[in-house]
């Protein structure tokens, strides 16, 4: 009785072992990652002399005013409103063509619908770099290049094969018998699809926003070279001309830094939960 005592004692002092020692590498590991943002958020609110002196330590007392000079200098606010109408109308185009788009291709598994699905993951292997001249020359010829219209059709059109991939797993993880019902009630496809099918894509749906949004509010070549000059510049191409002009003063730059990443680092607080729901739903199809 007492030797199985003695093992039944030794095996949970062996697991609270290992959980402290996961806690320990899960601490390490935050610390690891939260490194980046504390010095970022701290160097934006210091002063020149705190950098030069102490640029990693806390910054006592913070200096709130580079918020204030960066968001005046740098002319984050038209920036903030480009890179917001520009990711808005992205998003809005791409969740309503890939979700359509990816409905069929998950309902047409074979012949015409397999074809277009390969097409649509060959366009995320495939670099959009290797197409950036003549997709210039199309938004040029367009009439397209300084304009809102024109980005959000570059957009729409690189983010899309990627939208549809991710719409297409969770829809295959969806019982077909709730869109069959519905016809069967009298509804037609579109209606279908808008009033059963898409408010069960919520969670497919807030990824598909998530890592969107992600990329087209950090992306900084296209803009630059699309809007360049325009006046509709959008945050990180602001970004980039304000540390040109104040390459010094790094408490101006790092607060800019600082305004430019906040409206996205609030719409992932928000829409976080959903991420690994999509993700989880995609793997099941």
């Amino acid at each position: 009785m007492s030797t199985t005592a003695s093992v039944s004692t030794t095996a949970s002092r062996r697991r609270g072992y290992g959980r402290y020692g996961l806690e320990l590498v899960m601490a390490a590991a935050a610390v690891v990652f939260l490194f980046p943002v504390y010095a970022l958020v701290g160097l934006a609110m210091k002063d020149p002399r705190q950098i030069a002196e102490s640029p990693l330590s806390p910054p006592l007392p913070p200096t709130f005013a580079n918020f204030g000079n960066a968001w005046s200098s740098a002319s984050l606010g038209p920036a903030l409103v480009s890179s917001t109408v520009i990711t808005v109308a992205g998003l809005l185009l791409l969740i309503a063509l890939g979700s359509t788009g990816a409905y069929y291709l998950a309902r047409r598994a074979r012949g015409l619908g397999y074809g277009l699905y390969i097409l649509f993951l060959l366009g995320i292997v495939l670099p959009f770099q290797l197409g950036m001249i003549p997709l210039y020359k199309l938004v040029d010829s367009l009439g397209w290049l300084g304009t809102y219209q024109g980005m959000v059709l570059f957009y729409t059109g690189i983010q899309l094969p990627f939208t549809v991939f991710l719409y297409t797993g969770f829809i295959r993880a969806l019982p077909p018998d709730y869109a069959q019902a519905a016809l069967i009630d009298g509804c037609d496809h579109r209606q279908a699809f808008t009033r059963i099918v898409f408010p069960l894509l919520r969670p497919i749906t807030g990824t598909v926003i998530i890592l969107n949004a992600v990329f087209i509010w950090n992306d900084f070549f296209t803009p630059l070279l699309y809007l360049g000059g325009s006046g509709k510049e959008t945050v990180p191409v602001g970004v980039f001309s304000f540390v040109g002009q104040y390459v010094s003063d790094y408490g101006l730059v790092f607060a800019g830094l600082v305004l430019a990443a906040l409206p996205i680092l609030v719409v992932f607080l928000l829409l976080q939960r959903y991420v690994i729901k999509g993700f989880a739903g995609g793997l099941k199809g």
